[in-house]
């Protein structure tokens, strides 16, 4: 630890600000920051574990750190969070009844029987449990949805209402600390198609909705109707613009896109920082077709030298 004078005072104002990999980081930094960060249950009652975080979170460090919150953590969101089970988070909820968002999108190595248990516990007081993200998690039946939409006291009718709000858009903006108030409780429920517990979107366009949105033709889970990643529309797959990260854009978010000189593809919004600035020329290089020009050069470049080599020979 660094014990040369005390940090400016401007510096803790930032410390809301950070994410929880950074949080930790800065309590290295010196040991008057690691007071003010230990000491200030604020800024622990929002916990997000996210990459690169994800996959080095155990059970035990999961623990550790929501109990800087001491028992008034609100948000728990373990975004791929693969290495935590069962039992963590079950101590997690014991020492922390008042959670009222529980976001596990992609924590492999929970169990459908677990989280049932988990939100019986947070709920058998009334406790305000508003929201649960679950896609990801395996072994999720329809038993287990209906038992849950019954621990947050949710109806039929409600549980109709609320489907209507749910676009392949919101899904890609969301945030786990961003107010959701027309979003289903769950995010996860049973495809009209394929009867499987999934992700399940409404078309956003105007052509696609019926007098009844629940019966339209175009709801469904990602793998019965695919959809554009910009607008969240349905697509039709012979009708579709090229990307390069393989993801799905319909022909109207296609074409204002900027292509790649060589390969004419494009990329989506959630990957364009993958472009490759030619230098001397407009618009951009993929990487797919940056490494093609670079090892065709180097081999170019090789034969040249070979055949040098051979003519002084």
């Amino acid at each position: 630890m660094i014990e040369s004078g005390q940090p400016h005072e401007a510096l803790f104002l930032v410390l809301p600000y950070l994410h929880l990999f950074q949080l930790l980081v800065m309590k290295k930094v010196c040991r008057s920051i690691r007071d003010v960060i230990n000491g200030d249950v604020l800024l622990w009652l929002d916990i997000v574990v996210e990459p690169p975080l994800s996959l080095r979170v155990s059970d035990n460090i999961l623990v550790m750190i929501t109990s800087n919150a001491h028992g008034r953590l609100r948000t728990l969101a373990l975004i791929n969070c693969v290495r935590i089970t069962d039992e963590a988070l079950q101590r997690v909820i014991e020492n922390n009844p008042r959670i009222n968002k529980l976001y596990i999108p992609g924590c492999t190595s929970l169990t459908a029987d677990g989280i049932v248990r988990a939100v019986k516990k947070l709920t058998e007081h009334n406790h305000d449990l508003k929201r649960l993200r679950l896609h990801g998690v395996y072994g999720i039946t329809r038993q287990h949805i209906e038992t849950l939409y019954s621990c947050l006291n949710i109806s039929q009718l409600q549980q109709e209402q609320q489907k209507q709000h749910s676009t392949f858009r919101d899904y890609r903006c969301f945030s786990p600390l961003r107010h959701e108030s027309t979003t289903s409780p769950i995010d996860v429920e049973v495809c009209p198609r394929c009867k499987d517990i999934r992700l399940v979107f409404d078309c956003p366009r105007e052509s696609c909705n019926r007098t009844e949105p629940l019966s339209s033709e175009c709801r469904g889970c990602f793998f019965c109707i695919p959809r554009c990643v910009e607008c969240g529309g349905c697509i039709d797959l012979t009708e579709m613009g090229h990307t390069i990260c393989i993801d799905f854009l319909c022909l109207d978010c296609w074409i204002p896109l900027p292509k790649c000189n060589m390969c004419n593809k494009a990329y989506c919004s959630l990957h364009a920082d993958q472009q490759r600035n030619p230098g001397d020329v407009t618009g951009f290089i993929c990487e797919a077709c940056f490494t093609l020009s670079t090892g065709a050069m180097a081999r170019t470049s090789s034969e040249s030298e070979h055949e040098e080599d051979i003519i002084e020979d």
